[in-house]
């Protein structure tokens, strides 16, 4: 391995794959520059790259998963810290029905393998992420169809996105990362001639594919605040959808207060609907709710509430919100109460720090978070996220 866990382009084919490692691409500036096909046997486009095998029984040596995270509109997610990663599937625009792509075609395959208990039919799959730099490629880790839970009206869904007004769907898959800090060149050579079950196969993946077992790879997260950076929109369409909702209210920002609490319900269905309610007489909270964590829908199943106090400010997204801003939220908690702080900017760095140095129980929703939600909620033109907002103002 080289240092800095960055592999150069030359000797990719000899290399292993170590988890979040960057593979460099060639220096031509076409495709001939592709790092995925020097590092692997497969091609250099699409989402779900497969490697057809050549000898031994089965199809498929193993399956590329590629996601570059240029498209807003598909927030693929790799969460850390449950090891779990959201794809979105390659039936991207209309035009097109659900199975036609062949990367939902293996979507499919592999999660009907999955919920029948047939997981000796599914192939490794690898994911790799862009980095931002020319053809240079992460590997995220060695992944599997579904999760611990087991919950199949979820791992794979069918969800409908419109586009110019054409209508049309496209999967969303969930994939478990494996605890698998490195797969080596000699399994990845095993793999391309059939041989899956050897003494290079990682153990987790063959206890996975034995009894159905997830071992997630879990990064625990520090205690690190996030920065001003990481707290607003990333991409044009995130900044476009936030403008929407900020010049919305610029003029009156004690009506964002509304359209916060509709956020925070957008975010968690856990968040009751008509839970929640305007307080008047508070000095300083915008609004109280209720969450409510049960183990099924329905009169008869047992629901644990816990109340929450929000809080909204809508600020000009370069204007932060100060100590001051939070200290009055935490001083107006009440006992077992957690907090919501949902803004049009960002928390400065030494209100961030108090909060998770001092373990203050506030949940921070910041621009680039609102913007995230609504995105991922379909909400993904200022047209749309303007109708949504006329729905929230009473």
């Amino acid at each position: 391995m080289s240092q800095g866990d960055v592999f150069p382009n030359d000797g990719l084919d000899r290399a292993d794959l170590v988890v979040d490692a960057v593979y460099k691409g060639g220096s031509e500036s076409n495709l001939a520059a592709a790092t995925l096909p020097d590092l692997l046997n497969v091609g250099n486009s699409g989402g779900f790259r497969k490697a057809t095998c050549q000898a031994g029984s089965v199809d498929l040596s193993y399956v590329v998963l590629f996601h570059n995270a240029s498209e807003p509109s598909w927030p693929d997610k790799l969460d850390p810290e449950s090891g779990i990663f959201t794809y979105f599937g390659d039936n991207r625009k209309p035009g097109s029905r659900l199975h036609e792509p062949p990367g939902n075609k293996f979507l499919r395959k592999a999660y009907e393998s999955l919920h029948n208990g047939e997981r000796t039919d599914i192939p490794p799959i690898l994911i790799f992420s862009a980095t931002g730099e020319g053809y240079d490629r992460r590997f995220r880790g060695l992944a599997v169809p579904g999760t611990q839970t087991g919950n199949q009206s979820e791992d794979l869904v069918a969800v409908w996105k419109n586009k110019r007004g054409e209508r049309f769907q496209n999967y969303r898959a969930r994939f478990t990362i494996l605890d698998v800090a490195q797969v080596s060149r000699e399994w990845i050579e095993d793999l391309e001639e059939g041989n899956c079950d050897t003494d290079n196969a990682p153990d987790v993946w063959l206890k996975w594919r034995e009894t159905g077992t997830y071992t997630p790879l879990k990064a625990e997260r520090t205690k690190d605040h996030r920065s001003k950076e990481q707290q607003l929109p990333s991409t044009p369409l995130q900044e476009q959808i936030l403008k929407t909702v900020y010049s919305r209210y610029t003029e009156n920002p004690t009506d964002f207060e509304y359209v916060a609490t509709a956020i925070f319900e957008l975010m968690d269905d856990n968040v009751g609907n008509n839970e929640i309610t305007r307080e008047t007489r508070d000095g300083g909270i915008d609004a109280t709710g209720k969450y409510n964590i049960s183990p099924a829908s329905g009169p008869d199943s047992d629901t644990l509430v816990v109340e929450f106090a929000l809080e909204a400010k809508c600020h000009h997204p370069d204007s932060g919100n100060g100590v001051r801003e939070i200290s009055r939220l935490i001083s107006r908690l009440r006992h077992r109460q957690f907090g919501v702080f949902v803004t049009t900017s960002y928390l400065a760095k030494q209100a961030y720090k108090e909060i998770k140095e001092d373990d203050h129980p506030v949940l921070v929703l910041s621009g680039g978070d609102i913007a995230e939600i609504l995105i991922e909620n379909g909400f993904e033109t200022e047209q749309a996220v303007k109708q949504w907002l006329d729905r929230q103002e009473y």
